[in-house]
């Protein structure tokens, strides 16, 4: 059956405060952790699952319950995520980051270079994986070497926060999602959009029915790549496609669930003389609605051009999630929530990457509580995401 956001299973709620809300809003968290074994085939079954799973998950966290920090190691340094997630890391009063560990010679030796890096302690990946006192690994990583470094991870019992794309099959990630759930141990990936104001007013919105019927979901994940970064996405049928609409793709499954059929158009249309497919659309096909995502690699200004827009019979909202500053515009035939009738433009306070991730393992951990996006989520977006960029039907 269908996950419909209109419709949602049982769950418990926490509340935010965003800024720019007139008053609070809730956000709703997973209550349960059915095993990945509920998931055969890609489709997501519906059933009732034993009350002991959630208590399975929490027994996970239970080292971790009550710290005061959480003892943290971040495996890799080349992703351009690196800083920004230790940055993060290295200002929250939540975690203590043990150590960094590089293999690669020459990017440890830049990185070492870098003045910003001047209180790393610089550690073997080993010992890393050893230290008992490291509670959560960060892999920050290639797309090809995010299932073997995550794998290492797990096998080590240690919770895993995982860059994303993870990888470009869908059996090995289902394992590794597995045997982190037998093992109790948290896998949280790195989808940019999930703890942004303005993409989760949207989807609350719609979830609550301000709406009205949700019948359209459009998203747009462009950039313009240099040569370095073409070479990498051009490894992978889905180029960019592969590489960044799955930020797009993360908050289109929170909000309708698994798409019915997905059809894609790949294309390398720039004259730029390499195979990356550069200009990308996907369209996710629902019982009662449709989700378009398009991206392409080669446009200036792609950073404030980026979007995400849900469109119902009673309203919609169009967010630039990136822009400087984030915008947000709402229409509503009549006045809902926070929103006015009419169209409307909010002002979104500054939404620095990470740190609702982090803010979210961080409670998990210290709570002894499931993550949000729990181990079925992480799967049907890997899935999805992989039907769209052509490596699975």
């Amino acid at each position: 059956m269908e996950r419909s956001a209109l419709q949602p299973d049982a769950v418990s709620s926490f509340r935010l405060m965003p800024l720019w809300l007139p008053k609070p809003w809730s956000i709703k968290v997973s209550a349960a952790a059915p095993s990945i074994c509920s998931i055969v085939g890609g489709e997501m079954e519906r059933r009732t699952f034993i009350a002991g799973t959630a208590a399975a998950v929490t027994s996970g966290t239970a080292l971790t319950a009550g710290l005061s920090k959480i003892r943290v190691g971040m495996l890799g340094t080349k992703h351009s995520h690196f800083y920004g997630k230790w940055k993060a890391m290295a200002d929250s009063p939540d975690y203590e980051v043990v150590g960094i560990a590089e293999s690669d010679s020459a990017a440890l030796a830049t990185a070492k270079a870098d003045p910003r890096y001047a209180p790393v302690r610089w550690m073997d990946e080993a010992a890393m994986l050893k230290d008992p006192s490291i509670n959560l690994i960060v892999v920050e990583c290639n797309v090809w070497e995010a299932i073997p470094w995550g794998r290492k991870v797990i096998d080590a019992g240690k919770h895993l926060h995982l860059e994303k794309p993870c990888g470009d099959k869908l059996p090995p990630f289902k394992q590794l999602l597995a045997d982190a759930q037998k093992k109790n141990l948290l896998l949280q990936t790195g989808y940019l959009w999930r703890w942004h104001a303005g993409v989760m007013a949207a989807i609350e919105a719609a979830q609550k029915g301000w709406l009205g019927e949700v019948f359209m979901v459009r998203g747009t994940m462009n950039s313009d790549r240099g040569p370095d970064e073409r070479l990498k996405e051009a490894r992978y049928p889905g180029g960019g496609l592969f590489e960044l609409s799955g930020h797009v793709i993360d908050r289109v499954v929170e909000l309708l669930g698994r798409p019915t059929n997905v059809k894609s158009w790949l294309r390398h249309d720039t004259s730029v003389g390499d195979k990356l497919a550069d200009n990308n659309l996907a369209v996710f096909e629902y019982p009662k609605a449709l989700a378009v995502i398009t991206q392409s690699a080669k446009m200036g200004g792609s950073g404030d051009h980026r979007s995400f827009e849900i469109i119902g019979t009673d309203g919609t909202i169009l967010v630039n999630p990136e822009a400087n500053p984030p915008r947000m515009k709402v229409f509503m035939k009549k006045a809902q929530g926070p929103y006015k009738a009419g169209w409307q433009d909010i002002n979104l306070p500054p939404q620095p990457r990470f740190i609702g991730d982090f803010a979210e393992l961080a409670r998990a951990l210290k709570a002894g509580q499931p993550l949000k996006h729990s181990y079925q989520h992480e799967l049907l977006l890997h899935e999805t995401l992989l039907r769209a960029s052509g490596e699975i039907s």
